[in-house]
């Protein structure tokens, strides 16, 4: 048996997100499964780091499979890359210890948010930005930002309320701007179902003047969704890199 670590880039714009459904072959993971599968002739499975929901984006998915043996080298980034369809790249393959796991192994993520603040929405852009026209106030928006660092008991920042655990350590959130375009980097041990996306929401209200940047210590505080703020919408989100121990 021989485990490779894989990293994947996708526009998640055509897919219904990164996990296997049985309802509908537009998912990531399927269509690497199906892909690699041909190439080796018998059925694999691919362990993404995460879930990625429909309609966002990766620039450093990793993810891990194991295989009955050794491959020649190049043979995902060439054969298996020969047959995914062209919003889908194996960027990287590594040969690693058995017992890797893509989600187990991780000590770490980084995800970031664009933010399109012009009038009008960019025509190429749009699919990867999020149209927010307006002025945005940076200043507060670091503020908010700083009370959200650290570790925390995030309930209020996610949509699934079965979570065993809520608690996530971030160590930062980094909000820049330039030119109409805002984008805001998030490094943590991992986040929970749409925190990233509330996350956003919550800081885009701070930005405009619709919350207070102390009102993020509350939603924290009192662990209710209804404090914190909107699910920013998908297209802007990327997954960045995804951190292993050496």
């Amino acid at each position: 048996m021989r485990t490779y670590k894989l990293t994947i880039a996708y526009d998640g714009t055509a897919y219904q997100g990164w996990q296997r459904q049985a309802n509908t072959d537009r998912t990531i993971q399927g269509i690497l499964e199906s892909c690699i599968s041909e190439q080796t002739g018998y059925p694999v499975e691919v362990n993404g780091s995460g879930r990625t929901d429909a309609g966002v984006h990766a620039e450093g998915q990793t993810a891990s499979v194991v295989l009955r043996g050794a491959v020649e080298e190049g043979f995902f980034a060439g054969r298996v890359n020969g047959l995914l369809p062209e919003d889908i790249r194996i960027l990287k393959e590594e040969l690693v210890k058995n017992g890797f796991h893509a989600r187990k192994s991780a000590v770490g993520k980084a995800y970031e948010y664009h933010i399109d603040t012009g009038e009008k929405a960019d025509v190429f852009a749009r699919r990867y930005c999020f149209h927010y026209p307006g002025e945005l106030d940076l200043e507060s928006m670091k503020r908010a930002a700083g009370y959200l660092t650290g570790t925390h008991e995030f309930a209020a920042y996610t949509d699934k309320k079965d979570e065993k655990s809520t608690k996530r350590t971030i160590y930062a959130i980094i909000v820049t701007g330039q030119g109409g375009r805002v984008t805001i980097r998030y490094e943590g041990t991992g986040f929970l179902y749409h925190m990233v996306r509330i996350l956003t929401g919550t800081l885009l209200e701070v930005g405009t003047g619709q919350r207070s940047a102390e009102s993020v210590k509350e939603a924290l505080r009192s662990q209710d969704r209804k404090q914190a703020g909107f699910l920013a919408p998908a297209e802007g989100l990327f997954l960045k890199e995804v951190r292993y121990r050496q």
